[in-house]
């Protein structure tokens, strides 16, 4: 009896310590759970996005696309701008959005993506492309690594970072009309800047989401809106390293 009380009052003693350390590894599993599908999403978005991409350019569904090297049929276009569409549609109704309809809006996106991405690979050299992307993985791995890691708060970036993508975003549509590869190489180098900077905040920004119960009942969803962040993070990185140490075809 004495022993039984002793280990009652040893784990009543022991009782908010050891109920703190449960939750904390509880949260910790969580989140690890959380961050693993945010990742799988992203994942499964850039192979769907390198799929369609690899299809357009070898096989004559690209015709559809493109009227030549550099050039869009209208269908292209549309097919361009339309992400951007769905991102807006999407962020406007967040908030009333099913799960199902978050995820089909994102498979949509990166599908489409996909038809840029397939202008990309006739401009470039498959070589080029496979060590920009090893590269621009690599990078992304460590910054996103870091951004999970550290403990310094990145939130004070957030500001800077988004008047550097509305600089970035204004300052390349300006160079459609230009053609100056000064500009383009200040754009594209300030815009792997910045969107290497959003890479480690917004890692950072979706674990603070967790911890901090941000995400609330939905978790599957704000798996999805988590992957789009990363997704459009890593796709832009490697669009402007490939545009700034790519080969391209025919040199």
């Amino acid at each position: 009896m004495m022993s039984s009380n002793s280990n009652q009052q040893a784990g009543m003693r022991g009782g908010p310590g050891t109920v703190a350390a449960q939750n904390a590894e509880s949260l910790d599993a969580g989140l690890r759970q959380h961050m693993l599908g945010i990742y799988n999403y992203m994942l499964g978005g850039l192979a769907l996005s390198g799929a369609v991409a690899w299809t357009l350019t070898t096989t004559g569904a690209g015709a559809l696309f493109f009227s030549g090297p550099g050039q869009f049929t209208p269908l292209g276009w549309v097919a361009v701008f339309a992400p951007l569409g769905l991102m807006l549609l999407a962020s406007f109704n967040a908030a009333r959005l099913s799960t199902v309809t978050t995820q089909m809006l994102y498979w949509s996106i990166a599908g489409l993506q996909g038809v840029s991405l397939a202008l990309i690979f006739q401009s470039f050299t498959g070589q080029s492309i496979a060590q920009v992307f090893f590269v621009t993985a690599a990078a992304f791995g460590a910054l996103s690594l870091w951004g999970y890691t550290t403990k310094k708060s990145l939130s004070g970036w957030g500001s800077f970072l988004i008047m550097g993508l509305v600089g970035v975003i204004i300052a390349s549509i300006v160079n459609l009309f230009l053609q100056s590869s000064m500009l383009h190489f200040v754009v594209a180098s300030i815009g792997v800047l910045v969107f290497a900077g959003l890479t480690a905040y917004d890692t950072q920004r979706l674990k603070g989401d967790y911890v901090s119960g941000v995400i609330g009942e939905a978790p599957a969803k704000a798996q999805v809106w988590g992957a789009l962040s990363l997704y459009l993070n890593f796709v832009n990185l490697f669009q402007l390293l490939l545009s700034l140490f790519g080969q391209r075809q025919g040199q």
